[in-house]
């Protein structure tokens, strides 16, 4: 017995080196948690994806008298409008400035020749940016709650909402990285900003349809915004969104997709 334990004690510790990647799911999981540290360091980020959607929806309900509405409660309308613009934030504003300045400091490129491959890398941001998602429309909710929120629809409400967040994520999330990995950061920078204000403002997303003349109605209905916002309140409002925002939403994330895979330049 002495003899046996003194032998395992003295044996040669076996150092040969075992080159290799990590399996995929595990390099797919420290990307996304990476993702989300990231994210959770940047203040601006924090406040363009959680504190002004709050704001927005607690301030709508008190300044009806600025913008027209329509018929309804203030409530009711501006929530799931700010929904949809949570969305925008952190699937486009958010994920083409950090992607864009992860591309000028040289972060993309040289993720780009690890092991993980370069799909790894985009799935690691989408997957970040649906947990940030998550928490929005759960911190929103809650707030439109309190607020005096009453949403129609019930469980298919709920269903519409899957849907439609997912199909508005991909549209302009892959509108962000179109955007980050064909322009300088600067300009990333200046267009994400500037694609998100004009939005806020007339892109149909807190605002109905309803209330814009017909001519920028048949415009807007075409666009994700006003796809994303007008079909979030339909279903909201006991009623289906209908097969058009569906459709916009997914030609857009088609067509912008197709676009980023041809024109995304790693460096």
């Amino acid at each position: 017995m002495t003899s046996h334990a003194t032998t395992a004690a003295t044996a040669p510790l076996d150092l040969t080196p075992r080159p290799g990647a990590a399996p995929t799911r595990q390099m797919l999981r420290a990307q996304s948690v990476m993702e989300l540290r990231l994210l959770s360091r940047n203040g601006e980020q924090l406040l363009l994806t959680l504190v002004i959607p709050v704001l927005l929806l607690v301030m709508g309900t008190r300044s009806t008298d600025i913008v027209d509405l329509g018929e309804g409660r203030a409530i009711d309308i501006i929530t799931p409008g700010v929904l949809a613009l949570a969305v925008l934030s952190a699937s486009f504003t958010s994920l083409a400035i950090a992607t864009g300045f992860e591309r000028r400091y040289g972060v993309i490129k040289r993720l780009g020749a690890s092991p993980l491959p370069r799909w790894g890398l985009l799935l690691g941001k989408i997957t970040a940016v649906l947990v940030v998602e998550a928490v929005q429309i759960v911190l929103l909710c809650g707030v439109g709650l309190a607020l005096g929120w009453e949403p129609s629809g019930g469980v298919g409400a709920a269903l519409w909402l899957l849907v439609l967040v997912a199909l508005g994520t991909a549209a302009f999330g892959a509108l962000g990285l179109l955007i980050a990995g064909t322009l300088r950061a600067e300009a990333t920078l200046a267009v994400a900003n500037l694609v998100y204000v004009l939005l806020l403002v007339g892109g149909g997303l807190i605002v109905p349809l309803s209330r814009y003349p017909d001519s920028a109605q048949k415009i807007l209905e075409l666009l994700p915004s006003g796809a994303l916002g007008e079909g979030l309140r339909a279903a909201f409002d006991g009623g289906g969104p209908g097969l058009l925002p569906v459709v916009v939403l997914a030609v857009w994330a088609l067509v912008a997709g197709l676009l980023t895979s041809r024109t995304f330049r790693w460096e």
